[in-house]
């Protein structure tokens, strides 16, 4: 182990500018700027590391994107397991039913590597599965002919760049002549998916994060004469959190009182299994993955998108969230450069619990895609 890394504060946010340590950078530019960019988040200290070589492979965790979506931001490969391959102990609770770690590495073959050590049984976490784990490795054939590779339309996006759409071409181009079947598919429900989702992650964030009161957990204000339980808990919670991380409370919060349980909650849970089902059925139909954008964009300025529109940032996990509702395998594999030299991933989704297969179907798209460029060293 070499040392922590930085992230956005409880893992909210998309960018890592809600972190308690100040913005971690990407180590990438644009040709011929110097203005600092976002690594995305909310692992982005990891993403950012790997991508400048500081170390051969970082862990993420995973909510709604946060390993894929800073992975494509910065170039690497980053990989989310189906959810309870990974254990989950010892990782500070966000949202308890979508939360999953994996690793960020510089390669498929190495994500491979990192991903046969930490998946695994954990008695102590109860949501951990109990199930045998492959040699990822020793399943890296980069043989692919007869898979069944899905393009989900619901993707396409009526404002997503053109690059991103070309890129999206090529990766079906590139799975296509290495012998795979592509089959158009539908996922209905896709557009529903970010809304349910930032209903779902704060209502259990709320849950979660009330054991950071100052009592059990976390920081405690200091108090003044005459201040009761009350005031302890009110300066305590209002010191603790950071702008990000009151406000997902506070949507939470709202999202379970009496009277909004029903409209907002419930309704989300239920939307979340008709987007688990779609997948189901698509995969029944024999698609062996799906392949989709990993970001609506290449990586932007610091400061650019700001905490002022938090809508605007929730959207760089359009094409993310539905893995982490549904608990599906995702993994993120950088594919391209964009016209201001910025790396583009494209994201694999697979069945659940075959992430060997999927790991095999990305290490085709990384061996076809043949991407090498790394940053410019500054730092």
């Amino acid at each position: 182990m070499l040392g922590k890394l930085n992230m956005d504060e409880f893992a909210m946010g998309s960018t890592n500018e809600s972190s308690v340590y100040g913005n971690a950078v990407n180590p990438w530019r644009r040709q011929g700027d110097d203005t600092p960019l976002t690594p995305g988040g909310s692992s982005g200290g990891s993403a950012a590391a790997v991508a400048a070589g500081l170390c051969l492979g970082a862990t993420g965790t995973d909510t709604g994107g946060s390993i894929r979506q800073p992975a494509a931001f910065t170039g690497i490969t980053g990989f989310k397991p189906t959810y309870g391959r990974c254990s989950r102990w010892g990782i500070i609770a966000f949202a308890s039913s979508l939360d999953q770690a994996g690793p960020m590495t510089r390669t498929v073959r190495d994500a491979a590597i990192m991903a046969s050590a930490m998946c695994g049984h954990d008695p102590k976490d109860s949501t951990s599965a109990d199930l045998a784990v492959p040699d990822f490795e020793a399943m890296l054939t980069g043989d692919i002919r007869g898979k069944v590779i899905g393009i989900p339309h619901e993707y396409r996006m009526d404002s997503m760049p053109d690059e991103i759409e070309a890129l999206w071409a090529r990766g079906r181009e590139m799975l296509a002549d290495a012998g795979a079947e592509i089959r158009d598919i539908s996922l209905p429900h896709t557009k529903y998916a970010l809304p349910a989702y930032y209903v779902i992650a704060p209502a259990e964030a709320s849950s979660n994060l009330a054991r950071y009161d100052g009592v059990r957990y976390g920081h405690r204000a200091r108090l003044e004469a005459g201040d009761g339980i009350t005031e302890m808990y009110e300066k305590t919670r209002a010191e603790g959190f950071g702008a990000e991380v009151k406000r997902r409370v506070m949507i939470g919060t709202y999202v379970l009182s009496a009277g909004f349980y029903d409209a907002y909650y419930n309704r989300a849970r239920k939307v979340r299994t008709l987007i688990k089902r779609d997948f189901e059925e698509v995969f029944a139909t024999g698609i062996d993955a799906i392949l989709t954008p990993a970001t609506p964009s290449a990586a932007f300025a610091l400061g650019e998108m700001t905490q002022a529109d938090p809508v605007a940032m929730y959207l760089n996990d359009v094409f993310t969230v539905t893995v982490n509702l549904a608990g599906l395998p995702g993994i993120s594999v950088p594919a391209g450069l964009d016209a201001q030299g910025l790396p583009l991933g494209l994201q694999l989704i697979g069945r659940p619990r075959e992430e060997g297969d999927l790991l095999n179907t990305a290490h085709a798209l990384e061996t076809a895609a043949g991407f090498v460029a790394k940053p410019a060293k500054w730092w």
